[in-house]
């Protein structure tokens, strides 16, 4: 974990304790993503910004922002109005309080993340990875990320501290779920259901599953390329020879594989 790259550095602090950490990513999805090209000589398409009114390509400093407020009608908004808005740059991360985590419901939970500990703060760190993971508390604490405010919850996870992001109350949607009511269940049907859910009761184990269509595409890949269905875009200059693109291909699915 500490060879990964970090995206933030700074402490995590409350009351008198402070702790250099830094931020790095617990996921990296491993999606298989495809460009655009132009089926005549498979070029790679540009996506490139036009005014339907003019017919015409508009260039980055004739774009503004708009919220629209009624169909067609905007207030616009310039970098500097947007930038004033945004909280101030900070390298602490404030625990304000500290929670039962079993209280959160998951619905909260937004994006993880893995602190680690920096020069000089290992022996707090272990310390306070051990009293939470005891505890089983969470410490709440609002945090700047990406010109972002976030709401965040930090954990101790695996022998490590984790981040995970919280959804702010006003981003969830109303719960209620309307059902028509049908009377209480017979007695039948409901120690039938009982049982049904003790039997299919198991630990939780996440390496049983996988996603089984990014697995069949990357088969595909692989065997489109070892039958030579590769084709190439037009090149600016000359190149040298051409790369082993079967290889290449493993790697890369080998590579994700791992990841995921």
């Amino acid at each position: 974990m500490a060879a990964l790259q970090g995206i933030w550095s700074g402490t995590i602090s409350f009351s008198l304790v402070a702790i250099p950490v830094r931020l790095v990513p617990a996921i990296q999805p491993g999606r298989v993503t495809f460009h655009l090209l132009h089926a005549k000589d498979n070029s790679r398409l540009s996506r490139r910004l036009s005014c339907p009114a003019e017919d015409a390509l508009i260039p980055p400093d004739e774009i503004v922002r708009g919220y629209e407020i009624f169909p067609d009608k905007y207030i616009t908004m310039t970098d500097e109005e947007l930038e004033s808005l945004s909280p101030e740059r900070s390298r602490t991360i404030e625990i304000v309080e500290f929670i039962d985590i079993r209280e959160v419901d998951p619905v909260y939970f937004d994006h993880p993340y893995y602190l680690v500990p920096s020069k000089g703060g290992g022996k707090a760190y272990q310390l306070l990875v051990e009293i939470m993971r005891r505890t089983n508390k969470a410490g709440l604490a609002r945090f700047v990320l990406a010109e972002r405010e976030h709401l965040v919850a930090v954990t101790s996870r695996s022998g490590a501290l984790a981040l995970t992001t919280l959804h702010y109350p006003a981003d969830l949607l109303p719960g209620e779920v309307t059902s028509q009511t049908r009377g209480a269940p017979e007695e039948n049907e409901d120690v039938n259901m009982r049982n049904t859910i003790v039997r299919m009761t198991a630990d939780f184990d996440p390496g049983k599953y996988s996603d089984d269509r990014r697995n069949k595409l990357r088969e595909l890949l692989i065997k489109k390329t070892k039958e030579h269905a590769v084709v190439e875009a037009p090149a600016p200059s000359e190149e040298a020879g051409p790369p082993d693109l079967v290889a290449a291909l493993e790697e890369s699915m080998r590579t994700m594989k791992e990841r995921s």
